[in-house]
């Protein structure tokens, strides 16, 4: 079992996975920082110099001066802001992998050779005695009849 492990592990494309997953996990940090850092503080500055990752809805009653505070005190609080962030951070990412993976597949297509057209049958069923007979014939061999033009 651990042979077999190991053939499955060292697999090209279980190697290329974890790359995938290993470039993946850097380009989310990357898109993170892009939309906490450079996005959104232009976004809430023009919404009225609001900063979307310290929205929140406070469910315990109670004032809080900010989200951290909230969270220090450890009342109840839906962090939409973040929540809005990681949308925006997810929307970038999939936007990023669908360009990737539109790109790649058209480079598969340029690649590829253009399917070779489909050869005609070489061979065709008689309609009087419904045997197969040579495509090109023009007379049934096994029952004689005059077979019609195609």
């Amino acid at each position: 079992m651990l042979k077999e492990f190991k053939e499955f592990t060292m697999r090209g494309s279980v190697m290329d996975m974890a790359v995938g997953i290993i470039l993946g996990a850097a380009f989310g940090k990357i898109v993170t920082s892009l939309v906490n850092d450079v996005l959104m503080p232009p976004v809430g500055l023009l919404l009225g110099k609001v900063d979307f990752s310290s929205l929140y809805l406070n469910l315990s009653g109670r004032r809080y001066a900010s989200l951290a505070e909230a969270r220090k005190a450890g009342a109840a609080v839906v962090a939409y802001g973040s929540f809005l962030n990681s949308v925006i951070s997810f929307l970038i990412v999939a936007f990023a992998v669908f360009l990737l993976v539109r790109q790649i597949n058209r480079l598969k297509r340029e690649r590829e050779p253009a399917p070779a057209p489909a050869a005609a049958p070489a061979t065709k069923e008689c309609p009087y005695c419904f045997s197969m007979i040579p495509a090109k014939a023009t007379r049934c061999p096994q029952c004689t009849s005059a077979l019609p033009a195609a």
